[in-house]
């Protein structure tokens, strides 16, 4: 795939210097290689005669194998054809500070006179939303019901170059919701949506910055936080994956507190006036319960509207079904409450 307004540079390996320009082969919002989960990554594997074998998927076609050469693949399974999608999907660029950048807008399956807009913030911190298959998602389901969907890739995401990517460190928070607000602003220009219905959502990171959103602006009128960061001090103390944070935080919450301190939404939490949903696995190492629950407590003591929940024997993601149900229903009926 091929990143909407993203530059790419051809590079002799050898010597470090750029090279001749490549002959591009193929574009398309589209994806191909990885795996139909979370996984960012281009896995592909050789075949005889230069051929390769892939998972092709697109945000309204379902993982299938496809194999050829580059740029002339053929179906090898059609086990997913039932669960293709129908949502019109947009392409969105747009400018904030020097960036240049990028995103999507899922538009609901209905056609809706300008629907509430939902902001949907990936993880990672370092991930990005590519053109992967949305059906059974909570993507899916919103959009079903009514609203429309915005997944924008601020800075710290994968896609454009090793500076973007390092663009939110020492700064969660700050430059990547600049991000997002400047792309809300984009998607209100289009016309295509209310501009007044706004609400946020995301998981892991994502999480964190709808936390985070709701103590920096009162833009969005309601927000929803799976497996949220809300105190980044004693959350270095608390997970099980602690090594990633160094490169993005430049030291350990022993020797810089106060870069940590500053990106806490705990810190600001006499800020929030958004009603917002939290929840959490009970057993999730990567982003502790006790996270959701300090943002929860503070919420219910300043007398904010909240609802925190945690799902017993779950861990950073949910894999039952009755609770993902459970979850959905929740999810749907928090929306409505606020956005309808």
């Amino acid at each position: 795939m091929t990143l909407a307004g993203a530059k790419s540079q051809s590079v002799d390996f050898g010597t470090g210097a750029a090279a001749s320009p490549g002959k591009l082969l193929w574009q398309g919002q589209e994806l191909l290689g990885g795996t139909p989960s979370y996984d960012n990554g281009a896995s592909v594997a050789a075949c005889p005669k230069s051929t390769q074998a892939l998972v092709h998927q697109s945000f309204n076609r379902p993982p299938e194998i496809e194999i050829g050469a580059v740029g002339r693949w053929r179906d090898l399974t059609r086990l997913n054809d039932g669960l293709a999608t129908q949502f019109a999907v947009h392409s969105v660029n747009w400018t904030s500070d020097a960036w240049h950048l990028q995103g999507w807008l899922v538009m609901p399956e209905s056609p809706v006179d300008r629907p509430p807009l939902i902001t949907v913030v990936h993880g990672g911190p370092a991930a990005a939303f590519t053109p992967r298959f949305i059906g059974a998602s909570q993507t899916e389901t919103l959009a079903r019901h009514g609203y429309a969907l915005f997944m924008p890739n601020p800075r710290g995401s994968f896609g454009a170059g090793e500076a973007f990517v390092a663009g939110n460190v020492r700064d969660f928070g700050y430059g990547d919701l600049r991000d997002i607000l400047a792309g809300v602003d984009a998607i209100a220009r289009l016309g295509l949506t209310d501009p007044d219905r706004l609400g946020i959502m995301g998981g892991s990171y994502g999480g964190f910055m709808s936390m985070w959103a709701v103590t920096q602006t009162d833009r969005f009128k309601v927000a929803m936080a799976g497996a949220g960061i809300s105190n980044w001090q004693s959350y270095y103390g608390e997970n099980g994956i602690d090594e990633w944070m160094i490169p993005f935080f430049g030291a350990s919450v022993y020797d810089d507190p106060a870069v940590y301190e500053r990106s806490s939404p705990i810190n600001f939490i006499r800020q929030v006036h958004t009603p917002i949903f939290s929840y959490v696995g009970a057993a999730d190492i990567e982003c502790p319960p006790p996270q959701t629950q300090e943002f929860g407590h503070a919420l219910k003591v300043l007398g904010q509207p909240s609802m925190t929940v945690i799902y017993p024997d779950e861990g950073h993601r949910l894999r039952d079904p009755g609770r993902l149900a459970d979850l959905d229903a929740r999810m749907l009926a928090w929306f409505d409450r606020y956005l309808r």
